[in-house]
């Protein structure tokens, strides 16, 4: 750096590389700590509970709850005891209750995106009225769902016993097995918008040119989508599964709002039985063991997930 000349004004200092690189993460410092206080500090809480005799008895001060090292754990996973067999079938319950509702959600999604690639008239009002379902609070669009399925004056039975005569009764739909169905129904009718939004963008970055040659050479529809649309979106049909899986498994709102605290036996979602176990039983150790039992089975089904697409897609690669 040359020298300022004598009687020259010197010269502002530019700022140094420690400060430039520092500066990204000082202007993300607020986010991480909010962050830290949403989410980790409580997580944190929630695992040093898991290992306590917490009951309603500690609540006041929860830190004098005496230690029970994994027996809250071992209660948990006993599944020959009343406590675990409820959780083991909790467990089932919501994996069907996921697996069902994602790949509907999936396969309604991807048929509505793919419809909706060709222009005709029409097309971008329905677009918006498909993400409707999406876009509309939670609360409000099941406790909509809620009055429709009401046994009495409910929009269901008028349907398909009044006017249809497909079932021969009313069902309660809220109640018994069939609650199961109406908790579905109601997943797959929120979560599909999710699923055509992401696979409608998705579809936008696959050349059109493709599709023209593919039909240049005699390829209909199906053979279009089998060879050039699930091939070309593969990449985000992998995130769109996961984010879906996610969502479903630890869906807690949807149930919530439909049944209150105590969802029928056929759809007690592993969410619910959670909030029933601390909230209503007032066990709060055995709670945040099934809490943490729950992250746990998220983690490992997450990174085998994560392994498996990621070797596939270097095999595909290759």
């Amino acid at each position: 750096m040359r020298p300022s000349p004598p009687g020259a004004p010197p010269r502002p200092r530019r700022p140094g590389r420690l400060r430039r690189v520092s500066l990204p993460y000082l202007l993300l410092l607020p986010a991480l700590l909010l962050e830290l206080l949403v989410h980790l500090v409580p997580m944190v809480i929630g695992i040093v509970m898991s290992f306590k005799e917490l009951t309603q008895f500690y609540i006041r001060d929860w830190s004098t709850a005496p230690w029970t090292a994994l027996g809250n754990y071992s209660m948990a996973v006993d599944f020959d005891a009343p406590v675990g067999e409820a959780l083991l079938r909790s467990f089932l319950t919501t994996a069907l209750f996921t697996v069902l509702s994602v790949g509907l959600c999936w396969l309604i999604g991807t048929a509505a995106a793919v419809c909706m690639q060709d222009a005709f008239r029409g097309r971008g009002l329905l677009r918006a009225l498909f993400l409707v379902p999406y876009a509309l609070p939670v609360y409000a669009a099941v406790i909509t769902w809620v009055f429709m399925f009401q046994h009495d004056n409910g929009l269901v039975n008028h349907v398909l016993h009044d006017q249809l005569g497909i079932t021969d009764q009313p069902s309660f739909w809220l109640i018994g097995d069939n609650s199961f169905y109406a908790l579905l129904t109601v997943s797959v009718w929120k979560g599909w918008p999710f699923a055509f939004l992401i696979v409608m963008a998705g579809l936008q970055n696959i050349p059109r040119d493709l599709y023209e040659a593919a039909a240049l050479d005699g390829a209909g529809m199906w053979q279009q989508i089998r060879r050039i649309t699930l091939p070309s979106l593969r990449p985000v049909n992998q995130v769109l599964v996961l984010v879906l899986f996610l969502w479903t498994f630890n869906d807690f709102n949807t149930p919530y709002v439909m049944f209150g605290k105590s969802a029928p036996e056929a759809a007690d979602l592993i969410s619910v039985h959670i909030y029933q176990a601390s909230f209503v039983t007032w066990n709060f150790g055995t709670g945040s063991a099934m809490s943490v039992l729950l992250l746990l089975f998220l983690l490992l089904v997450t990174g085998a997930y994560l392994w498996l697409t990621s070797r596939g897609r270097r095999t595909a690669d290759v």
